[in-house]
């Protein structure tokens, strides 16, 4: 499939502080500014209505064709630009990140870098963001040797080696040596600028590999794994700890569908799922800026939301925008979220998860203590009052409530890594005090959950139905993957739920209708959980073939056409590349088998 026309063919850059899309012509279509929750200056993806632009582009005369991949473990893009008369050029993508005086120097930044290849390419040099969600072009004002947009709340510099004129106008122009771009923060740059892109670009490139250096990696499956792994990675917000689900809003599940949404925020399920599957890499740096996430928004009585802002925020209300048509003009654009007024319980068990290894790692330099578990216990009380206390679950319906099985397992999860958590401490009343509320909440989910008639758990104590959630029962330790209840429960899910090389969530209505394309991380969870069941040859099977539908550069958004294998849903998509990461490395052959 041409690269040009298959859906998503996006790459990401980012440092930790923001994250900016780039498209399969080297092409900035999206980027919030300063961080991932901002006004999107970069916002051509979601079509803006009014003015042209929202972009920062190369635009290459008589352009024939494009190749575009990551440099080896770095969160580094290069594209290459070919015309129809043998020109070519050369783009390096990338947002600085380098450790410096005892930090990480992380700006708001999109350095770029353009050099000749071949034959004499003749370019425009597009830098076009706007403001306001694409509403308004934003002043600009223009000097020597850099050009100023005014964007609400942030002022955005562009420094460069070409001439403004060129940049200003638009104009287009032969390319005959090396250009260099720093598009940032309102600070001069007072050193040569391809001095500082050539050392930003050496720095950039040894952190990541070195970052990468580090990861426990499968024997197979390795540049997809490392390329899963920068990308969540990609998608912390350092300032916080905050981890969002996705860079984009409003990317619809499927073609033309109202199922859209924002996800530029921080869902305290998908970002404890990071977690753990960053920490089975070894990468448990995330974890800790995760909990010091958690500990700034926990309250006293241990009540969660779903989801926060990256800044704490805890209002998130969701309205249309009406500046832009959508991706491919399919609206409406959301801003926000509504799922923030939700109840879904699951959440204690999710952060309880998260921060377990906390308290069995070694390597930590601040591992857990007594006091930090005195912080987590009331979120695993909160747990244990809610546990069969209806609520959105976590598909987030916002039309019905029910005691959802998974609710129901993530809370004994709380409750029973508290135990072991407290047995690990030394802590023997608070040890049995967690032991017989996880021992309480299993078997009543056990009794509610199971439908003997038809041989399966159900997806809610007053439902018959499945969902995709079910095969994660195993994987929690809530039932062992050898019971004949859990195996019998991922055959039935494979019956109903599995369509071609992908899974449904759910094929029950809900309040938008009935899904039409599979959701990612569901197939990967059925992947794990074969392999857990003993069906290794066909979990294996399907991986390969789920992999072959991620896009050119190796990356996942939340949802997948069961006829195409396109990509759908809000991207790059934290849940996904979990998943493809937990399958993985259950899937792999050991390293003492190659050795």
């Amino acid at each position: 499939m041409d690269v040009n026309e298959a859906n998503l063919q996006l790459g990401v850059i980012g440092n930790g502080s923001f994250g900016a899309l780039v498209d399969a012509r080297g092409r900035v279509v999206w980027g919030c500014l300063p961080a991932f929750d901002g006004d999107p200056a970069f916002c051509a993806l979601l079509s803006p209505r009014v003015h042209e632009g929202g972009d920062f582009g190369v635009e290459l005369e008589d352009f024939s064709h494009a190749e575009q991949a990551y440099l080896p473990n770095t969160a580094m893009l290069r594209t290459v630009l070919h015309d129809s008369r043998g020109g070519s050029l050369e783009i390096l993508d990338f947002a600085p990140r380098w450790k410096q005086n005892s930090r990480v120097y992380r700006p708001v930044s999109i350095v770029r870098r353009i050099v000749p290849l071949s034959g004499s390419p003749r370019i425009r040099l597009l830098v076009r963001p706007l403001a306001d969600w694409g509403a308004r072009a934003p002043e600009h004002t223009w000097g020597s040797n850099h050009m100023r947009w005014l964007l609400p709340g942030f002022t955005l510099r562009l420094t460069t080696d070409a001439p403004v004129r060129f940049v200003r106008d638009s104009l287009p122009f032969t390319l005959t040596h090396r250009l260099h771009l720093v598009l940032g923060p309102d600070e001069p740059l007072n050193r040569s600028i391809a001095g500082y892109v050539e050392e930003a670009a050496g720095r950039t490139q040894e952190y990541w590999r070195e970052w990468v250096r580090y990861l426990s990696i499968p024997l197979e499956w390795q540049e997809a794994v490392i390329r899963s792994a920068i990308t969540l990675k990609l998608c912390q917000y350092e300032d916080s700890g905050a981890i969002i689900a996705a860079m984009t809003t409003s990317i619809p599940e499927a073609p033309g569908t109202s199922r859209n949404w924002d996800y530029r925020y921080c869902w305290l399920r998908d970002a404890a799922f990071v977690v753990r599957a960053l920490n089975r890499l070894g990468a448990t740096r995330s974890m800790e800026e995760f909990l010091r996430y958690i500990f700034n928004i926990a309250t006293t009585d241990g009540s969660l939301q779903p989801l926060y802002g990256i800044g704490f925020e805890d209002r998130l209300d969701e309205h249309e925008v009406e500046s832009l048509a959508g991706y491919r003009g399919m609206g409406p654009v959301r801003r926000g979220n509504l799922a923030w007024v939700q109840k879904q319980h699951d959440v204690y068990g999710s952060v309880v998860l998260a921060s377990t290894q906390l308290f069995f790692d070694q390597r930590l330099v601040d591992p857990g203590d007594a006091h930090t578990f005195a912080r987590l216990e009331p979120l695993g009380e909160r747990a244990f009052a809610l546990y069969d206390v209806p609520d959105a679950g976590l598909w987030e319906f916002r039309g019905r409530a029910e005691v959802h099985t998974y609710t129901a397992a993530m809370c004994w999860a709380a409750c029973d890594r508290l135990a072991k958590i407290a047995v690990r401490l030394g802590l023997d009343e608070r040890a049995g005090h967690w032991r017989t509320r996880a021992d309480t909440i299993r078997q009543a989910t056990l009794t509610r959950a199971w439908r003997p008639e038809v041989g399966h758990f159900s997806a809610s104590f007053e439902s018959h139905y499945l969902d995709a959630s079910l095969l994660l029962l195993s994987d929690l330790g809530f039932v062992a993957a050898n019971d004949p209840r859990f195996v019998s429960t991922v055959e039935a899910i494979g019956r109903e739920l599995r369509h071609r090389d992908g899974m449904f969530r759910y094929v029950a209505p809900d309040d938008f209708g009935t899904p039409e394309t599979s959701f990612t991380i569901c197939t990967f969870w059925y992947i794990d959980a074969l392999a857990a069941i003993g069906r290794m040859d066909q979990a294996r099977d399907l991986f390969e073939r789920v992999l072959a539908h991620r896009n050119h550069l190796g990356l996942l958004s939340e949802d997948m056409s069961f006829e195409d294998g396109q990509g759908w849903g809000n991207f790059p998509q934290t849940y996904s590349h979990v998943g493809l990461i937990i399958a993985a490395t259950r899937l792999s052959r050991s390293w003492q088998e190659a050795s």
